[in-house]
């Protein structure tokens, strides 16, 4: 048999336990389990304040998406247009063709709006499209659905959530910046009283 004393294998346990410095190491520095003590404390931190900075910035969000909805509901109108002539095939801008003809239509408060508009190919003079637009005729996109308000207020508690970890990391980052140069500051000290100790000839 091999005489040789075998070391004991390190298990997963304990390479868990000296990664995050919670062994009796007597070689650990405060300054060592004080950065264990942060990242804990941080992590507990995220834990707690991630769901409710998610809850909070979701609710502003939706709250101004909702006044957002509102405002446009109530400014915007669906309003019949009649085609005046038959489409033309034109250049827009480098991008391919489109069909352009003449509309018009009447704006809530009754101004005579008559332009030229791109419509699909298929659009023939004396159709009636429907467009949205202001109270005094002016184009404007449809408004804001309740699911665009929902996917905005989803957005926010998710911004929320990264807010909060990204202010505990900067925090973290800055915290192990602090102890580490306080290591090496102790580590030098120890070094200027030791050394001259271990470099002296007899």
């Amino acid at each position: 048999m091999d005489g040789r004393q075998r070391e004991p294998r390190a298990t997963r346990t304990g390479r868990l336990v000296r990664q995050w410095r919670l062994d009796r190491n007597p070689l650990r520095r405060a300054s060592d389990r004080a950065d264990t003590v942060v990242l804990t404390m941080l992590v507990l931190a995220f834990l707690v304040s991630a769901p409710l900075a998610a809850l909070a910035s979701g609710a502003w969000v939706h709250a101004a998406a909702q006044r957002a909805e509102r405002a446009q509901a109530a400014s915007r109108a669906l309003v019949p247009a009649v085609v005046l002539t038959a489409p033309v095939t034109s250049e827009t801008g480098g991008w391919g063709m489109a069909s352009v003809t003449q509309v018009r239509w009447t704006a809530p408060d009754g101004k005579v709006v008559t332009t030229e508009l791109p419509v699909p190919a298929d659009t023939s003079a004396g159709m009636t499209l429907r467009l949205w637009t202001t109270r005094d005729g002016q184009l404007v996109p449809h408004p804001m659905t309740a699911s665009q308000v929902t996917s905005l207020a989803e957005l926010g508690e998710a911004t929320g959530a990264a807010a909060a970890a990204v202010l505990l990391s900067v925090v973290g980052a800055m915290s192990h910046w602090s102890l580490s140069r306080r290591r090496l500051a102790d580590w030098d000290a120890d070094w200027r009283a030791t050394g001259p100790r271990w470099t002296t000839r007899a």
